[in-house]
């Protein structure tokens, strides 16, 4: 079922841009009977024309020989592989201009797999802080077990601060991989990603690559586009803005073949990718991914701006609104092409202010997760990020007065109108 890029991704010799290729990239109508629409492949196995041609499809799966010209791995079991699958990585892989791509059955998933692919006892990690909850428990709980050493550096630190963590802690020769997410969740902190690709390419040696991969849920694959900034691998929660309609759970892991590869493997025999129906369901949301990116984004200009002029509001963390005097500033608009749909916000006052605006809002939903059609508000302190120790989410802007906005595609005056009536309840 899948396609090569070209011709299919050109008219003539002018490449087609993602949006217009996303109902309809990497599929052939002619081997579903017609269907305008990529079917659900709701199946485990798939049969073979022969006994021989399941030997090469194996040969090829598990990496037994090399393939001859023309030659691909043809659809064996859905573990391994799946059209509704292949498809959507095809499409996935437009967006960021990878070379390859795997999706999961949620971003954990994504991460953990990538990971433990990528990974050994003895190596060390260092990543930006804060991370998503789940992230940071995964980091700091579940590789230490494994033997591997996770060390965090914040968000927002100049290439020469996190220069001098790896040679105070002497982290240089056991570095393996560098893990950023950027923005940060829930400060909006940017990371600069070309710095950690220019300290991983400094401290790699022919034995051992030190690879950089990027979570880049909160931008999603059309605000920011890490592999051009040097990135190996980015990741995505697929949940959020890709899903964008708070009915899947799924993940996205991107990059080279090379890299790819490793990842696909190490999938296959964790059985972490997704199913046909989550395949199908993302290709759905991938077709308005554009359209509910650029909502949002605009919305969230609308509420951020709104924020920023209430006196019940002590700071607004927003892209929007970095001054150029900020460091974050020439980061921003080195890598970013918007200021994304999330915003953060402190209230004046502490937990109990916090969980009265949270308490009052009626449009906008009391949930976690985010990129989702409808506005969503949480207490990160309390909910998201409640496993990170109260002394280090305080150290990382975790405050109790933290409130964390996620914008959905609703009129932005509406959105006003509750933010307004929800902070004068408190």
């Amino acid at each position: 079922m899948t396609a090569t890029r070209k011709p299919e991704g050109y008219i003539g010799d002018k490449p087609l841009r993602p949006e217009s290729l996303m109902s309809s990239y990497g599929y052939q109508p002619a081997l579903s009977e017609g269907a305008l629409k990529c079917p659900i492949f709701q199946t485990s196995t798939f049969v073979f024309k022969s006994a021989e041609e399941g030997k090469a499809f194996f040969e090829l799966a598990y990496g037994l020989r090399a393939p001859r010209e023309a030659e691909n791995i043809g659809l064996i079991y859905s573990r391994l592989n799946n059209p509704d699958l292949e498809i959507l990585e095809d499409r996935l892989s437009l967006w960021d201009e990878a070379e390859a791509c795997a999706v999961f059955e949620s971003g954990m998933a994504a991460i953990a797999t990538t990971l433990f692919a990528l990974l050994a006892p003895g190596d060390v990690v260092l990543f930006s802080e804060p991370l998503y909850g789940g992230t940071d428990y995964f980091f700091k709980h579940v590789l230490e077990r494994w033997g591997v050493r996770t060390v965090g550096f914040p968000a927002g630190a100049s290439p020469a601060e996190i220069d001098a963590l790896v040679a105070a802690r002497g982290l240089a020769e056991r570095l393996r991989l560098v893990f950023v997410e950027t923005p940060a969740n829930p400060t909006n902190t940017l990371v600069d990603i070309a710095a950690c690709a220019a300290l991983a390419r400094r401290l790699s040696t022919p034995e051992r690559r030190v690879v950089v991969a990027v979570d880049n849920t909160f931008l999603g694959p059309l605000w920011q586009h890490p592999l051009k900034h040097g990135a190996d691998l980015v990741l995505y929660s697929a949940t959020k803005y890709i899903g964008g309609h708070s009915d899947v759970i799924a993940g996205v892991c991107l990059g080279s073949r090379e890299l790819m590869a490793e990842v696909r493997t190490m999938r296959t025999f964790h059985g972490t990718m997704c199913g046909p129906c989550t395949g199908w369901l993302l290709m759905r949301s991938l077709e308005t991914l554009k359209l509910r990116m650029t909502c949002q984004m605009k919305n969230a200009r609308y509420v951020a701006d709104f924020l920023a002029d209430h006196p019940k509001v002590e700071k607004v963390l927003y892209l929007g609104h970095l001054a150029e005097t900020d460091p974050q500033h020439a980061v921003y608009r080195r890598q970013c092409l918007a200021p994304g749909g999330m915003v953060s916000f402190r209230l004046v006052g502490g937990e109990v202010e916090a969980f009265a605006f949270l308490n009052a809002l009626k449009l906008f939903k009391l949930a976690v997760s985010l990129g989702g059609t409808e506005s969503l508000a949480e207490h990160p302190a309390s909910m998201t990020h409640s496993d990170v120790p109260a002394a280090e989410r305080e150290r990382l802007g975790i405050s109790e007065n933290l409130v964390r906005l996620s914008i959905g595609v609703e009129h932005p005056e509406d959105l006003n109108a509750d933010l307004a009536q929800a902070l004068a309840a408190v």
